[in-house]
């Protein structure tokens, strides 16, 4: 690097935000198909994955049992999921449902399509009234089948972009609606039988008319856990910041839980693999999420020639091999291996940070590390002058580049300092992991028996999970406030 490269400064602070939980993406594929390969789902999920991805999202197909053949025939109907479900879950996952459409006969076309074609009428797909109360007994039913089959779901959504008007899949509700139908019938959620969280309905701009009308109510905001939409048309720090703020402020996560980037056409042999510009974007939204507030970023599909696995469909250029992983799961393994179970910290730079910025940052408190991402899109490198808010000893930093991903290094330090000057090559993705001394090791011992407090003060497994309350807990190394404890 130049020596007379310019210098970026960015300050850490110790104000602590929310907590990650974690990263993932919906295990379908094709034509929204579950995926029944479980291959792809050891390549991405799991601590000794390339990826390390600890989420996982599942359509709750618009049957009223399990095993049925009409109108969702296999691999549709929820069976579908059951391999690459189990899969997950022994990697540590959590696993939330969605449903695109309740039950036709529940609704007031008589379909699970969302009604907007010639061929449906273009009747508006909508849950009749007089089925509001069979809703939350029809999730209770899905859960029940899931955990029958060893593939138990952690959390269940309301519904996938209740805004959307489509010819497929799709139900529509306004922000009333579906307000009036947690408030009369959320309660009928079998939450202790299934262990299960609600999460609001996932709108297809993070509208938060959406989470809003469930906040302000106490007897509706009591039953939702997770505040959750969609990012098509709308930036993180738009939408997703406004309706997190809300959120944030009454203990509740925020997630978003759909986007995708799809570069160029859509026959065979007319679509490509992403530039590299474009999966420095990709990291840029997935920073942008996290300074949202956003606690979890799960993308589209998981195998697709625009995400983590390759499809094995033609591309101009090739790569997009089956089964093969591809350079955005590595992008984002920055994020995947290394923030679930962190908190996030407050930070400052020297120039602008926004949306789709020429520089990013963000930092992270995890145990007795300090994590700091940056990402430099410019044809230029920097030097990164980084202030931190505790003295460390040590580093680790993870680049990727054009030319090669996730290549790891020491950083060097001569003596423990609070201030340190870092490399950031030109059109980079970094990953900065710092070692914070501590007088004594950082982990500190609590009685098995502590008090569960409520959402920021939980207590999660080394995976990102969250620990439920009066759960039994084995013997081991938790996170509890952004730090380490052990209990016996």
């Amino acid at each position: 690097m130049s020596a007379d490269a310019a210098t970026i400064t960015v300050v850490v602070d110790s104000v602590r935000h929310q907590r990650v939980t974690g990263f993932g993406a919906a295990a379908c594929w094709g034509l929204m198909a579950p995926i029944e390969d479980v291959n792809i789902i050891k390549l991405l999920y799991g601590e000794d994955s390339p990826v390390g991805l600890n989420i996982m999202r599942m359509e709750i197909s618009p049957n009223l049992i399990g095993n049925v053949t009409v109108p969702w025939d296999t691999p549709y109907d929820w069976h579908g999921y059951l391999p690459v479900v189990k899969e997950a879950k022994a990697r540590g996952a959590i696993i939330f449902g969605t449903p695109w459409s309740p039950p036709g006969e529940y609704k007031t076309n008589g379909t699970p399509q969302g009604g907007n074609s010639e061929a449906q009428g273009y009747q508006r797909g909508e849950l009749k009234a007089s089925s509001y109360s069979s809703f939350f007994p029809w999730l209770n039913t899905f859960l029940a089948y899931m955990k029958k089959n060893d593939a138990a779901v952690d959390i269940v959504s309301l519904q996938n972009e209740p805004d959307w008007w489509v010819d497929y899949s799709g139900c529509l509700y306004t922000p009333q609606q579906l307000h009036d139908l947690v408030k009369k019938y959320a309660s009928r959620l079998d939450r202790k039988t299934y262990n299960v969280r609600l999460m609001n309905a996932e709108p297809l701009g993070f509208n938060p008319e959406y989470s809003d009308i469930m906040l302000d109510d106490p007897e509706t905001a009591k039953h939702i856990d997770i505040i959750a939409g969609h990012i098509y048309g709308h930036e993180p720090l738009g939408n997703m910041a406004k309706a997190a703020k809300k959120a944030l402020a009454q203990g509740k996560e925020v997630w978003m839980t759909e986007h995708s980037v799809n570069p160029r056409g859509d026959a065979d042999g007319t679509v490509d693999l992403p530039t590299w510009h474009e999966e420095i974007l990709f990291a840029e939204e997935v920073n942008e999420c996290l300074l949202a507030g956003g606690s979890a970023y799960v993308y589209w599909y998981m195998l697709a020639h625009w995400s983590f696995v390759g499809s094995g469909d033609k591309t101009i250029q090739p790569g997009n091999d089956y089964g093969k992983l591809l350079r955005r799961g590595y992008v984002m393994s920055h994020f995947s291996k290394n923030l679930p179970g962190s908190t996030r910290l407050d930070t400052k730079a020297s120039v602008i940070v926004g949306t789709n910025s020429a520089f990013q940052t963000s930092a992270y408190i995890k145990g007795d590390s300090l994590i700091v991402m940056a990402i430099d899109t410019t044809a230029n490198a920097h030097k990164l002058r980084v202030h931190l808010p505790y003295e460390v000893t040590s580093g680790e930093w993870i680049l990727s580049t054009e030319e090669a991903v996730c290549r790891r290094s020491d950083i060097e330090m001569t003596e423990p300092a609070k201030v340190v000057m870092l490399d950031l090559p030109a059109r980079s993705i970094n990953t900065y992991i710092f070692k914070i001394n501590r007088v004594e090791s950082g982990v500190d011992e609590i009685k098995s028996d502590c008090e569960m407090k409520p959402v920021d003060d939980a207590l999660y497994d080394m995976q990102g999970r969250r620990m439920n309350s009066g759960a039994s807990l084995r013997q081991g190394i938790y996170i509890k406030n952004g730090k380490k404890i052990y209990i016996k």
